[in-house]
């Protein structure tokens, strides 16, 4: 039966996987996200029985009308990304919900909690937990599913063991890897999901998610490496408390740093799981954690196949196995009272007669640079001296996105450990505009990572003197810039 869903939190890892399922099967779905481009980036724009809405949890509004016709919420919503106050974020969200909720006429809220320990102190289950209750607190009828380590691309708990594994032939690490977790596959999770909207419960319900096995962490990460043909050698040391480990975090994995904080909180006790009444209920077959492994890597290639690429195929062709699922950033964002359309006059002559706006002999010597390893990046190439068009090659660069007026991002070209793009974005804010130069990079292994933080010094001064550039040349007002690093 076809049913008119809402899914929280639709940008998020398991709800941009879920909304596709939910949609080959029927039903109608609204998807909301705290950035709609980033939804719409996804392709989800012009399809018909899918509506975006923009959403965010942590500014004071009405919601009445989101819950307008709503059968079946999906409540995906986390804060770990939010910042060091992520726990009082992510309540105080879902206070918000829960508040409208309450007045609404949903039969059936499901929620995605983590499985929970008697002995843990981490703040981020805590937080999970948390959630549960309050959204019970609205008298709805709430199915939670409280899930551990979720074994596909883009997971944060599986992409910080796969950076472990393709960064560190040996790892020094806290006692925690001995505790116990019940990874699953991403497939099963998903199936378990979408037929519980077929058998809604008559009463609150706390499940919990279990895959075929329970594992230490220690054997998920030896056994992964085998799957990528490594030889990982995982050495646990008493005196380093997961609290020591979060502090290298930044610099040998690519998952944003609070993500990876706060699942190392949660990974310093036992978290065991008893997935055998949601199995009575939802039968399936659990594909072993190798099985998964392997679906995970064939999925891997959708990180490029996305309008965030452009569907490029050399961005596909150049994707491999071991690269960072999630990109380091770095850039530099600065106010103007420029218009739009001056702004990206300047943009789009780069790599022409002005080639980089800024500091052009750095371009140069990285452009040596990558001659000397064999690369073309010397060869200077531009089909027009004043127009962009999707495809056009500017030097060693590929235009693979461009909106008049607002965006453009050009494939890295020159030989490096990674994959990466140059970002050129213009907002209009009303009473002024902004102009943003952003390099995006996945890593592939510790020298991807070294090579951007390397860079990363000449990439910020780069990009900041560039915004200064092209607003002078626009021949306005210079109002206030800043830095961002991920």
């Amino acid at each position: 039966m076809s049913r008119n869903i809402l899914v929280v939190g639709a940008s998020g890892y398991i709800g941009s996987h879920l909304v596709p399922n939910l949609l080959n099967l029927g039903h109608h779905v609204t998807a909301t996200g705290r950035n709609l481009k980033l939804l719409e980036k996804r392709g989800w724009g012009n399809i018909n029985n899918l509506t975006l809405v923009e959403l965010d949890l942590d500014i004071d509004q009405d919601l009445t009308d989101l819950f307008t016709d709503i059968d079946t919420v999906y409540f995906l919503v986390h804060g770990m990304n939010h910042g060091h106050d992520f726990i009082e974020f992510e309540l105080d969200c879902a206070r918000h919900f829960s508040h409208y909720l309450r007045h609404s006429d949903v039969e059936h809220v499901v929620y995605l909690g983590a499985l929970q320990s008697q002995t843990s102190q981490s703040k981020h289950l805590s937080a999970r937990k948390e959630t549960g209750n309050i959204l019970r607190n609205s008298d709805k009828c709430v199915t939670e599913l409280r899930a551990g380590i979720i074994i596909g691309p883009g997971s944060a708990a599986f992409e910080v063991m796969q950076d472990f594994v393709y960064h560190l032939p040996v790892m020094l690490t806290p006692s925690w890897v001995t505790s116990r977790n019940s990874p699953i596959a991403l497939r099963n999770l998903l199936y378990y999901l979408t037929e519980l909207i077929e058998c809604p419960p008559d009463h609150n319900l706390i499940l919990d998610v279990a895959g075929p096995e329970q594992m230490t962490y220690r054997d998920q990460m030896v056994r992964l490496s085998k799957v990528h043909g490594k030889n990982i050698r995982v050495i646990p040391l008493k005196w380093l408390s997961p609290k020591m480990a979060t502090y290298w975090l930044r610099f040998i994995t690519s998952v944003p740093t609070n993500i990876a904080r706060a699942l190392i909180g949660g990974l310093s006790c036992d978290l065991p799981a008893d997935g055998s009444e949601l199995q009575r209920r939802i039968p399936q077959h659990l594909i072993n954690y190798e099985e998964a492994i392997q679906e995970a890597l064939a999925m891997n290639t959708e990180v490029v196949k996305s309008d965030i690429w452009g569907f490029d195929p050399d961005a596909l062709l150049r994707w491999q196995t071991g690269y960072g699922y999630y990109p380091k950033q770095a850039g530099y964002t600065l106010k103007t009272d420029a218009s739009c359309e001056d702004l990206w006059r300047q943009v789009q002559l780069i790599g022409g007669e002005e080639r980089y706006f800024y500091a052009n002999g750095l371009w140069l010597v990285r452009e040596w640079m990558d001659a000397m390893i064999g690369g073309n990046a010397l060869k200077r190439y531009r089909r027009d001296p004043q127009q962009l068009q999707l495809g056009d090659k500017i030097d060693s660069w590929k235009v693979i996105s461009l909106e008049k007026n607002h965006f453009l991002s050009l494939l890295f070209g020159m030989k490096a450990p990674g994959l990466g793009r140059l970002e050129f974005t213009i907002e209009d804010c009303g009473d002024h505009r902004t102009i943003d130069i952003r390099a995006w990079w996945h890593p592939k292994g510790f020298m991807g990572l070294l090579y951007w933080f390397a860079m990363m010094p000449a990439h910020l001064f780069i990009f900041r003197g560039m915004t200064h550039a092209l607003v002078k040349r626009c021949k306005a007002k210079i109002q206030q810039g800043n830095i961002e690093t991920k």
